[in-house]
């Protein structure tokens, strides 16, 4: 297979992948706004550039799939047809199938699927003999066909054919593209009939609606190359006067599609640019100390200062191209929702908000499945059954929210439910009964703390074990992918009510912002997301509650941790009986972590530690500070996993 067809079938994947995802939406919407004609449209516009374009490439199994769906559309479009639930799941089953398709040409494996049955129960809609398929019985079937629309706008590139435009508009007494390319040597006249007898052919037997253009059979054809026929066009295109040109400004394409690991090298290109500018700081300012009377040094203050601010204006830049609209993972949910809600007998709506709010890449992908056992949990343990929502006085129809906001550094995401909430005491029985804790340590611990005990692994409160949900697995999945993230989760419940679980993430994991600390001779970095305050303490000030160093800030008790233990590193003896305390907030709990140092605050890049199997709790990774020293990251949701608070 040829570069030039390897590339059309790229295209082809990226593009059509990126239908289906939106129709899984759109189908969701259309089923519960049934007259929302443009909406039929748009669904319509959409499945019928997949057969036409999979057909253009010979996907047989894609085109019979699309074809009989894109029939049953039409009839749905025309209003001979009633959506029902039971149409809508085979509709949705087909764009199913189309996924499952097209892994197979992603994969390049030429296997092929059992689409019999599905392609019948399809038809028997179509022609109205499927149970629950309501038309007017005069209306007849359209027959299957084998033909192959050819949506050629589906596979071209789109600066190609804005300049193909130029072709169809120019006047008679200009050159015609194929004209230009034989007088060029590029091609035969052979080839040029060959491509009028396809644009012949395409006319009389395929409605397509826009036939292609002589330029463009060419290329698709292999006669000739994208850069022959833009050449042959400018040699064509007529000069355009002045008042053309202000009248009609040319469009240029505004975007373009990058190779990921490109990106992943420009941000590790610039994490190490960082690295130098941190160190090149660090030695300008040792030499202006050193050297404060000199004049020389004016310039090399001057040019610190400036690649300073460069290189943080090119550090966003970069984060920028990285970041994407989390409505990508969003996407997936009105349809799982739709699908499970439909399985349990529930009726349950999923609301959406901020879907335009922009998320590192590397988290797109791994937040994903939290989201999802977070849905699945509240459409199956929150929402109700519609006739007991409708005994307690609720509406039967359940509200499953979605929404996503920056705070700061850090983007929340929030899946909120108007269901049963969680009952406490119910959650306390379940925890002294799996052998968890007592009843007499559950008194003492907020009512916060005990919802913590949910993302316990193996834990669950339900009753029975569906293939929904029930094992305990899901919400320590949740737990183990945000705390890889560097994120905290939080539950707020009220029974009756309904419960809202809350993701806090930090908008990127490449490069932030970290406190560093000493310990004797020793360096560390602290995110500094995780900070709250920092405390500067004398020995009086720390009093043992039940063998735990604890200190009272504003009336509150902070437990005290001295990172000289944890890394079972010496205590300084050079203190002077003075020592800081780095506050730090995991969840809802605040530990102080006791420091001898404070060096302040420092733009560290996160590098992975090679052969590090994650055997040293709390360690997230290391960074090298402005004077070359390499120093452990912290990791304090790590750090204080297993630590009892108070």
């Amino acid at each position: 297979m040829s570069d030039e067809m390897d590339e059309i079938i790229n295209d082809f994947l990226i593009e059509t992948t990126e239908l289906v995802d939106d129709l899984n939406q759109k189908f969701v919407e259309l089923e519960s706004d049934r007259d929302n004609q443009d909406l039929v449209n748009s669904i319509f516009r959409s499945v019928h550039t997949i057969k036409g374009a999979s057909g253009f490439l010979g996907f047989n199994q894609m085109v019979d799939v699309t074809h009989i769906t894109e029939s049953v559309l039409k009839k749905i479009k025309d209003g001979d047809l009633i959506l029902e639930p039971g149409i809508m799941d085979v509709i949705l089953e087909s764009i199913d199938m189309v996924k499952v398709l097209l892994d197979h040409i992603k994969q390049k494996d030429g296997a092929e699927e059992d689409i019999t049955g599905l392609v019948g129960r399809l038809k028997a809609i179509n022609d109205g003999t499927a149970a629950g398929s309501h038309e007017p019985p005069q209306m007849m079937a359209q027959p299957a066909s084998n033909e192959q629309d050819i949506d050629m706008t589906a596979v071209l590139d789109t600066d190609l054919l804005a300049e193909l435009e130029a072709e169809q508009a120019a006047s008679s007494g200009v050159k015609q593209v194929g004209e230009i390319l034989i007088e060029s040597g590029l091609i035969s006249e052979d080839d040029v009939d060959e491509a009028l007898k396809i644009q012949e052919l395409i006319k009389e037997s395929v409605d397509v609606g826009e036939i292609p253009r002589v330029g463009e059979i060419l290329t698709v054809t292999e006669k000739a190359s994208k850069d022959d026929v833009k050449k042959a066009l400018n040699k064509q295109a007529p000069p355009s006067t002045p008042a053309e040109k202000s009248d009609k400004p040319q469009q240029v394409e505004q975007t373009i599609r990058v190779d990921v690991e490109r990106l992943d090298n420009v941000l590790n290109l610039v994490g190490e640019l960082v690295l130098a500018r941190n160190r090149l700081v660090k030695i300008a300012t040792t030499l202006e100390i050193k050297y404060q009377d000199s004049e020389d040094l004016a310039p090399l203050t001057e040019l610190t200062s400036f690649i300073n601010l460069i290189t943080t204006d090119l550090q966003i830049a970069v984060m920028k191209t990285r970041m994407q609209p989390i409505k990508k993972v969003f996407n997936r949910f009105p349809r799982m929702v739709r699908d499970l809600a439909r399985q349990l007998n529930k009726e349950v709506e999923l609301r959406l908000f901020g879907e335009d709010t922009e998320l590192d890449k590397s988290i797109i992908e791994e937040i994903g499945d939290p989201l999802v056992h977070l849905i699945r949990n509240s459409v199956d343990h929150g929402i109700e059954m519609p006739q007991e929502r409708q005994s307690i006085g609720k509406p039967t129809l359940g509200t499953v929210t979605l929404s996503a906001y920056q705070e700061g550094n850090n983007i929340v995401l929030a899946i909120e439910d108007d269901g049963k909430g969680i009952d406490h005491e119910m959650l306390r029985e379940k925890i002294v009964e799996k052998g968890l804790s007592t009843f007499d340590e559950l008194d003492k611990l907020s009512i916060k703390e005990i919802l913590d005990f949910i993302l316990l692994p193996g834990f669950s409160t339900a009753k029975v074990v569906s293939d929904v949900s029930g094992r305990g697995v899901g919400m320590d999945v949740v737990k183990t992918n945000i705390d890889k993230l560097n994120g905290v989760i939080t539950i707020d419940t009220e029974k009756g009510k309904g419960s809202k679980f809350i993701i806090r993430l930090p908008l990127t994991l490449a490069i932030i912002q970290a406190l560093m600390v000493g310990v004797n001779k020793e360096v560390f970095a602290i995110p500094l997301a995780s900070v709250v305050e920092t405390v500067r303490l004398v020995d009086k000030d720390i009093k043992t509650i039940r063998g735990q160093e604890t200190v009272i800030l504003r009336n509150e008790v902070v437990p005290v941790h001295r990172l000289a233990d944890k890394f079972f590193i010496e205590r300084s003896s050079d203190i002077n009986g003075k020592m800081y305390l780095v506050v730090i907030l995991i969840g809802e709990k605040k530990y102080g972590l006791m420091v001898d140092k404070l060096f302040g605050q420092e733009e560290v890049v996160i590098k992975s530690i090679e052969g590090f199997s994650g055997s040293a709790d709390g360690v997230a990774g290391a960074t090298i500070t402005g004077d070359g020293k390499v120093v452990l990251i912290l990791d304090p949701s790590v750090m204080f996993s297993g630590v009892k608070h108070g």
